[in-house]
């Protein structure tokens, strides 16, 4: 049985997609191989999912971008990631960061929002691609503030990390673990996390809302997903095993210690999670007027 990650090995999605395999090998007795297909904000993975057959063999690491993103900004998509591929259930979710390199002279949101505001235009903002939730919490951002920066899209995580430590770029927006290692060892700012309260790996950085935006939320999330026309049966088989290995408390732990949070949902609530979530970002898109080719 094949796990497809869709992203390059080395951030945080890859991180849950293995320790996902790894529970559903552990609860149903049977060896998963992980397959990374990185590209395209996560639709290269998605689409190889969603034409693979609808077997229970083949399984996608459900991601934001993918589910509520790609729908409102692609004008081609080759599938339909709304019809072609269903939930099973969901695992967990996390805090996006706005991270500064460390010689950016603003040490607090606001301050970045000033600075942004005194330079239109001039500060760059790198995301791990176009249409990841880096990049649409950015421009939700921009949009809710009024700023002026440009996009700098990579290939995942890892150079991107690389760029902003060597101070090549002034800010990034991405997935908040992989980064804490670098703002405990002084290589990065951390200004403020993206979720509706302060997140447990970092209780001493505040939010966006608190700090500058009231009602900002930008909350990332994970799951299992199969191709369309997979039976129900095995729906729910796999549904029970990967709620039962992310209700386990050593689970539990581990993704703390990776800066997650276990957030187990059933098919039909992870569903309707999609839903809102396809709503409002389908908000976000119109009023920032983004579109991707």
């Amino acid at each position: 049985m094949r796990v497809i990650v869709p992203f390059p090995p080395g951030g945080a999605t890859d991180a849950v997609g293995r320790l996902t395999a790894e529970r559903l090998a552990a609860e149903l007795g049977q060896p998963f191989v992980v397959e990374n297909r990185g590209g395209a904000g996560g639709n290269i993975g998605a689409e190889a999912a969603a034409r693979s057959e609808p077997d229970g063999y083949t399984l996608l690491i459900a991601v934001i971008s993918v589910s509520a993103m790609a729908p409102h900004l692609y004008q081609r998509l080759s599938f339909d990631p709304v019809r072609d591929i269903i939930p099973v259930a969901q695992t967990c979710l996390v805090a996006n960061g706005i991270l500064a390199r460390p010689d950016l002279p603003a040490k607090t949101l606001p301050e970045l929002l000033a600075l942004a505001r005194a330079r239109p235009g001039q500060l760059t903002y790198g995301s791990p691609g176009n249409g990841t939730s880096g990049h649409l919490t950015a421009e939700y951002l921009k949009s809710q503030a009024g700023l002026d920066m440009q996009h700098v899209p990579y290939r995942g995580t890892a150079p991107l990390i690389t760029d902003l430590v060597a101070g090549r770029l002034d800010l990034c927006v991405d997935n908040l673990p992989t980064y804490l290692p670098h703002v405990r060892e002084g290589k990065l700012k951390l200004l403020a996390v993206t979720s509706a309260e302060r997140w447990f790996a970092a209780p001493e950085v505040p939010t966006v809302a608190e700090s500058a935006l009231p009602g900002f939320v930008a909350t990332p999330w994970w799951g299992v997903q199969a191709p369309a026309r997979t039976p129900a049966p095995i729906i729910e088989t796999l549904a029970r095993a990967t709620l039962a290995g992310f209700r386990d408390e050593a689970t539990r732990a581990r993704l703390h210690g990776l800066g997650v949070e276990a957030a187990p949902l059933g098919t039909a609530e992870f569903g309707r999670h999609i839903a809102a979530e396809y709503a409002k970002w389908g908000e976000v898109v119109r009023a920032a007027g983004i579109k991707l080719d």
